[in-house]
């Protein structure tokens, strides 16, 4: 196979094409389930609120957090994979890459808390955060069929994964500290802006390739959602620090749904300019209504030498339509299972993570996910963060960043190169700054008169 054309298969593909984070987060490769602050422990560990009595109150002004990541592209494998024609041994170590992903994966998600309404003070948290997630996947039929021809498989699937949902998330958290530990809770209510997605059950895709020929059909319904409601829960507890040492445990989304209407209202007075540029959908030319689905059918028939000559081997249909029975569906935000330790060592907070997920959605991976971290306080107004994680579902991630502090106003930076170390292999990145008021400090040993 010539690469040139492999590479150009794939770009067309693509350019058709854990949420919450912060800062300190992103420039730690996520090592936080024992060290964020305030309204930051939230998403995180909601067990830290317990320990903030003595914490100044604090409130987001602005953030804004970007992220995109994928499990090919890279300038490293352009370079490596275009020009020239692979060898077998260069397909099948691709291909296993790639088979091991699940396919073509392309995931991309935008954090924006809401200004002001993100507030800490004492034990006690309210938070108020704007999310988009997109996630792409392109089947491993399709791929095989681009490495190797009709010679693996005679029946490839073809079905793919096509997703993209707007969000508004409400938590109040709050904590309670014991002796020797903290316990904390985080109700949220999560209000769905839009959905639009492929519906799995409905939807099926084949290619058959055998003596006869190549020939094979595809029917792919895409569903909206307007307007939908949920309700989740995270939990965590953390110990209090001994000797610098500190350890937590939490399970975020333990609960979490959103219930969607097919044909709901209009959601536009959640949107912000973040989401309108998503909502309404449009396919091709024309722009859905609130209450159509879409209906994408294609019939290859069968590809020999006989019929090369024919006009109609490759038919495809796109419609609108307002579903007959109009039935709610539910989407499960994933769930994910933190452990985390650190150490205070003079001016160096060290702190490591490990992160599992229990299924193959937006942000989780049903894996581990090892993450170690340092923060360096010599300059107090001025923090300097590295950190590093390994697995999951960015593989390997390299973050870096620092904090200013002026005043009462922080401002931090983060940005970490994702499933790649270096500007030439990254397969995608994190870039992640924002604002925060941080209020005095609490003197533990004054009492009020």
């Amino acid at each position: 196979m010539n690469r040139f054309i492999l590479i150009i298969l794939l770009l067309s593909i693509s350019i058709k094409s854990q949420t919450k984070r912060d800062p300190r987060v992103v420039a730690m490769a996520g090592s936080y389930t024992t060290i964020a602050n305030g309204i930051f422990s939230v998403g995180y560990n909601p067990g830290l609120i317990g320990l903030q009595q003595n914490k100044p109150m604090m409130i987001q002004g602005f953030q804004l957090d970007f992220g995109l990541v994928g499990n090919f592209f890279s300038i490293q494998n352009i370079a490596n994979y275009s020009g020239d024609t692979l060898d077998l041994k260069d397909k099948n170590a691709l291909f296993r890459e790639l088979e091991d992903a699940d396919g073509m994966a392309f995931f991309m998600d935008t954090h924006m808390p809401i200004p002001l309404m993100n507030i800490s003070m004492g034990n006690k948290a309210f938070t108020a955060n704007n999310m988009i997630l997109q996630n792409y996947r392109l089947p491993m039929g399709l791929l095989e069929l681009m490495f190797y021809g009709n010679g693996q498989k005679e029946d490839l699937d073809l079905e793919f994964n096509y997703e993209i949902l707007g969000m508004n998330e409400y938590g109040f958290s709050f904590g309670i500290p014991f002796k020797s530990m903290s316990w904390g809770i985080t109700a949220k209510y999560m209000q769905g802006l839009f959905y639009l997605g492929v519906d799995e059950d409905s939807s099926s895709s084949n290619l058959i390739t055998d003596d006869i020929g190549i020939y094979g059909s595809g029917k792919y319904v895409i569903r909206q959602g307007v307007g939908g409601s949920g309700f989740g829960l995270d939990v965590g507890v953390v110990s209090r620090p001994y000797e610098g040492w500190q350890f937590g445990a939490s399970i975020i989304n333990l609960t979490g749904t959103i219930s969607w209407k097919q044909g709901g209202g209009n959601s536009s007075a959640s949107i912000n300019p973040l989401t309108s540029s998503f909502y309404p959908f449009t396919w091709g030319d024309s722009t859905l209504n609130s209450d159509e689905s879409i209906l994408y059918t294609f019939n290859i028939d069968t590809i020999r030498a006989d019929k090369l000559g024919g006009d109609s081997l490759f038919t495809n249909q796109t419609r609108f339509f307002v579903p007959k029975n109009t039935k709610d569906f539910i989407i499960r935000v994933p769930a994910t299972f933190r452990f985390g330790a650190s150490k205070q060592l003079d001016n160096f907070l060290i702190a490591s993570d490990l992160v599992a997920g229990f299924q193959d959605k937006y942000y989780a991976r049903k894996q581990w996910k090892w993450s170690i971290a340092t923060e360096w306080t010599r300059m107090p107004k001025m923090p300097m963060r590295i950190g590093y994680s390994w697995g999951g579902g960015d593989f390997k991630e390299l973050g870096m960043g620092f904090g200013i502090k002026r005043g009462s106003i922080m401002f931090d930076f983060g940005f970490a190169f994702r499933n790649g170390m270096w500007l030439h292999t990254m397969k995608g990145f994190n870039l992640s700054f924002g604002f925060t008021y941080v209020g005095k400090e609490k003197d533990p040993n004054k009492t009020d008169k």
